[in-house]
């Protein structure tokens, strides 16, 4: 069964749908990261409103707490969770690089120290797997070495012939092919390394490929150089997915390039800290200039935070640490990526999307806040 329909062509820019065995997701899409099998502050029923098709979760979490065989006995997280639509787990390899002193890598998987409550736990490219399926994610990943930055050229070399040893023991592992596994390229910011990735995982049976290992401290232009050492060579008919991107000017940026999977926790991150997103840039709501700032977030967005609050009013929930404030907000961030998404597919099925390209980016710049879409996988 094909994983991946490509419907129209706009440049590089793709648009298609993805087939999961929880519907049809339309591409490109940016999901919500939601890492205890949740999105923070929101529900699922909100998500479904926004028009939220897909979410990530992470297995490493989940295998920790509540476990992946409680979340297996009690139906799938799906099931467990009342979540409908689509799911992808990421393995643990952003674990591997963010936990620092508490892994150890090794040969044969990884040793783990919870940051729960300090036990230690060996896993390996098998038992990721097993934990995906018994969480029973739509789409599961390879385990992985995500590698910092910057590293060596000697490292990040035996990274890449590690991760692809993991990714074939990875495949030989599936029990199941209802649910789909993803390869990802690694290969640091050394285009050769990178090449050598793309050309061994790409080689293997997977129903998809990610790029991964980027937004780790690099520069933007450097990110985007290692985009275009291995986009090429990714085959059309498979689903390509840009791991951990999530600043709607990469998000454009990365669609040109013909990505059409994308995940972050920045809009839902940055919502809790008062970073909204608008059509002409970022504003900060905790600028004293909005203590009585009768308007909304945005005066074009129809969420319901814009619908119903001003700006005072949002900002003062925020300093005044009001849970709500979390929920709000959140709208609102979640409501802009889906719609900007949904503006990106309808500019590449009518053909528009450079000129849709060029207007986002002229209205887009500019804004108050300085944050940085670095490390914001997870």
């Amino acid at each position: 069964m094909k994983t991946m329909e490509i419907l129209k062509e706009d440049g590089q820019a793709r648009a298609g749908r993805l087939i999961t065995g929880h519907g049809v997701v339309d591409t490109p899409v940016f999901m919500p990261v939601g890492t205890q099998g949740i999105v923070k502050a929101m529900t699922h029923g909100q998500l479904e409103e926004l028009g939220v098709q897909m979410i990530l979760s992470n297995a490493y979490h989940l295998y920790l707490r509540p476990g992946d065989e409680l979340i297996g006995k009690m139906g799938g997280l799906h099931r467990f969770s009342g979540w409908n639509g689509a799911i992808l787990t990421d393995s643990g390899g952003y674990q591997i690089f963010s936990l620092g002193v508490l892994r150890e890598i090794k040969e044969d998987g990884v040793l783990f120290q919870s940051h729960i409550d300090g036990s230690r736990h060996f896993l390996t490219p098998e038992k990721m797997i097993m934990v995906q399926e018994n969480i029973g994610a739509d789409i599961a990943m390879c385990l992985d070495e995500c590698v910092s930055y910057p590293s060596s050229f000697e490292y990040t070399r035996d990274s890449v012939e590690l991760t692809t040893r993991w990714a074939r023991r990875c495949l030989a592992a599936r029990s199941s092919e209802r649910q789909k596994l993803f390869g990802i390229i690694q290969g640091g910011f050394y285009p050769d390394l990178r090449l050598r990735s793309a050309g061994d995982i790409l080689a293997l049976d997977f129903d998809g490929f990610a790029i991964g290992g980027l937004s780790v401290g690099e520069p933007k232009s450097l990110m985007w150089d290692m985009v275009d050492t291995v986009i090429g060579m990714m085959p059309a008919d498979k689903p390509r997915y840009m791991m951990g991107i999530g600043m709607p000017e990469d998000l454009m940026e990365g669609v040109r390039r013909g990505i059409d999977m994308f995940d972050c926790i920045i809009p839902t991150r940055l919502a809790r800290n008062g970073t909204m997103f608008t059509w002409e840039g970022r504003m900060n709501l905790k600028n004293a200039r909005y203590t009585d700032d009768e308007g909304p977030i945005d005066g074009t967005c129809s969420c319901y935070t814009c619908r119903t609050f001003s700006r005072a009013y949002l900002r003062h929930l925020l300093v005044s640490h009001e849970l709500t404030s979390f929920y709000l907000n959140t709208i609102h961030n979640v409501h802009f990526y889906m719609e900007l998404m949904r503006k990106i597919r309808h500019a590449i099925t009518t053909g528009t999307f450079d000129e849709y390209y060029r207007s986002f980016k002229t209205l887009y710049e500019g804004g108050e806040s300085d944050d940085r879409c670095s490390v914001c996988n997870g």
